[in-house]
């Protein structure tokens, strides 16, 4: 039978989008090889050029030039909450005795990696390193506070099945981060870099909104998905350890969170940061260092907090009195 003219011009435009869709899905199936074929080479020649000590620490550190007898280092709560100004007079030393190298999301690789840089500034040290949960959790996979140093000892498939597709910007920042970094280190910027005002304090001076704050900090993102058992934990506990030779003493900190919070009525949080604050300990038992898992500071109030986590310009000389005064017992 034969068709007729008008059926067969009723088939030619289905047959027509057919064809356009196969078209359509190849060149996509072949964007996505060619994007995926780019993206594991750069993720190749970062891991090549890659430093661990990155562009935040970089800057921090012409601050050990004066030889500190106390190092302060780690991450944010470091950055934001301790005066080494106050914490030299405390301790009965001039200014520079007592200096702040943390830097947003510090992790104890970089610190470690300063460290076998230039060990004379670190030998005679008593070091303070504060830590996060995010550093430990693999289950915390966000750009913003993944540790590069542990994304770099990763291998480029390694990387991509860890964080493709839907945390592709933690492979652009380490990207990134890895070119900056090597040209932090090429320019010298540790050592001939411009010194750091307040001896590396940086504060806080407006406080959150309070429709900003978190409800709880049992489903706080810093605890999502919790898993201690990846290569974050490894990595990062195995660096603190490794720091305890280099040094004259190590205290590992766990900074406390805002008192608004009751760790009685949040057991998911408690369980977690328990967890957490126990691998350090064990760390420390094993290894050699103090470990001040710090829940709560006398004189410390909730309006002394600018959000959950850090404290805000009031709250830095108490939080800076609690600490060292702890680090002298």
């Amino acid at each position: 039978m034969i068709s007729s003219p008008s059926l067969a011009a009723s088939r030619s435009p289905l047959r027509v989008q057919a064809i356009s869709a196969q078209w359509i899905a190849s060149a996509l199936a072949l964007t996505a090889v060619v994007w995926l074929a780019s993206l594991a080479g750069l993720l190749a020649v970062a891991k090549r050029v890659h430093d661990d000590i990155p562009v935040l620490l970089a800057v921090k550190l012409p601050l050990l030039q004066s030889r500190p007898e106390l190092i302060f280092g780690g991450e944010s709560r470091t950055v934001y909450q301790v005066d080494a100004s106050l914490a030299a007079q405390l301790i009965g030393k001039p200014t520079g005795a007592a200096v702040n190298i943390a830097y947003d999301a510090g992790e104890p690789l970089a610190l470690l990696a300063a460290m076998r840089r230039d060990p004379e500034k670190f030998k005679q040290a008593h070091v303070v390193v504060s830590v996060a949960p995010f550093l430990f959790n693999e289950g915390v996979k966000s750009a913003s506070v993944y540790p590069q140093d542990v994304v770099a000892r990763l291998g480029v498939a390694e990387q991509m099945k860890t964080f493709l597709p839907l945390r592709v910007g933690t492979l652009i920042r380490f990207i990134r981060e890895a070119f900056a970094a090597r040209l932090a280190a090429d320019q010298r910027i540790a050592d001939a870099g411009a010194m750091p005002a307040g001896q590396g304090l940086k504060a806080i001076e407006r406080t959150q909104p309070a429709d900003q704050w978190p409800a709880d900090i049992g489903s706080h993102a810093h605890y999502a998905n919790w898993d201690l058992s990846g290569p974050k934990a490894r990595f990062e506990t195995a660096a603190l350890c490794d720091m305890v030779p280099l040094v004259r003493k190590l205290t590992v900190v766990v900074p406390p969170w805002a008192p608004r919070y009751d760790r009685a009525r949040d057991p998911t949080w408690r369980d977690k940061d328990d967890a957490y604050a126990a691998l350090m300990i064990d760390a420390g038992r094993r290894c050699g260092f103090d470990v001040l898992n710090i829940q709560g500071i006398p004189g410390l109030e909730q309006a002394d907090y600018a959000d959950e986590m850090h404290v805000n310009a009031s709250g830095v000389p108490i939080y800076t009195r609690y600490l060292v005064s702890r680090l002298k017992r």
